[in-house]
């Protein structure tokens, strides 16, 4: 993978840097503010995340959330939302070392921003939206269920936004991306709840103060965004494609 880079001080003078932090606070808190209040809402009328129904409407308000919050942040910030993504970024090198540690300083912070005003609007604890592992499931399981969904939903980020050779796909990422996070959340619902996205596992776990298991949610998705980027590097970025010889004979 490319050679990780510091940061410069022109970087930290740029009017567009504070912009692009500032950006993924507001965009990490309108993110979690909706998923987690999708989950409180499934809880109450579709018979909890529990259920096929509650975990297809989560799954759906995900997708929408996703979608929306990666399109409005993609020219500022480039819409993160979520340290595993902005940490597998800066070890590629596609982010500094220094926009790596506000940026997630910022998800963080907008993540618990979400959660505690969540709960000061509902006056309700937002234990349901804590991630716990699925009834009779390990922390290792859950690990590796994180793990193989972020690399998943990392992987499709790079083959859609960082490959220089993703053509006109990338007018598309906002949404594609949220259907691979969507399709993720129905796949792990029973296993790990699933996260994917260690911002959206701390804000709640913060307010609730629950830290059952949590180290899960955060090993598990950096594990799987730097294993993606080091596979999607290796297989397409670090090789180029040639053409085929063409026999002007043939056929």
């Amino acid at each position: 993978m490319a050679k990780i880079a510091l940061g410069t001080r022109k970087e930290l003078t740029d009017p567009d840097f504070a912009r692009s932090v500032l950006t993924e606070l507001l965009l990490t808190f309108l993110f979690i503010f909706g998923a987690v209040g999708a989950v409180m809402t499934a809880d109450k009328m579709g018979g909890g995340p529990g259920t096929i129904t509650g975990l297809a409407a989560v799954a759906a308000a995900t997708t929408m959330l996703v979608a929306v919050m990666i399109a409005v942040g993609k020219d500022a910030s480039a819409g993160h939302l979520n340290p595993a993504v902005t940490i597998g970024f800066a070890a590629g090198g596609y982010v500094t070392v220094f926009r790596c540690v506000l940026y997630v300083a910022a998800q963080l912070a907008g993540s618990s921003m979400a959660c505690f005003l969540l709960k000061y609007i509902t006056g309700e604890e937002l234990d349901v939206g804590v991630h716990v592992l699925g009834a009779g499931m390990r922390p290792l399981q859950g690990l590796l269920m994180e793990l193989v969904l972020t690399f998943t939903m990392v992987f499709s980020i790079y083959a859609i936004i960082a490959d220089p050779k993703k053509g006109t796909v990338s007018s598309l990422a906002p949404l594609l991306i949220g259907l691979v996070v969507g399709a993720n959340t129905l796949v792990g619902g029973p296993i790990s709840g699933p996260s994917m996205n260690p911002a959206r596992s701390f804000g709640p776990a913060l307010v609730c103060w629950s830290w059952a298991d949590h180290w899960v949610y955060w090993a598990g998705p950096m594990a799987g965004s730097w294993l993606a980027g080091f596979v999607y590097d290796w297989l397409f970025l670090a090789r180029g494609h040639d053409l085929l010889p063409v026999d002007e004979e043939a056929f």
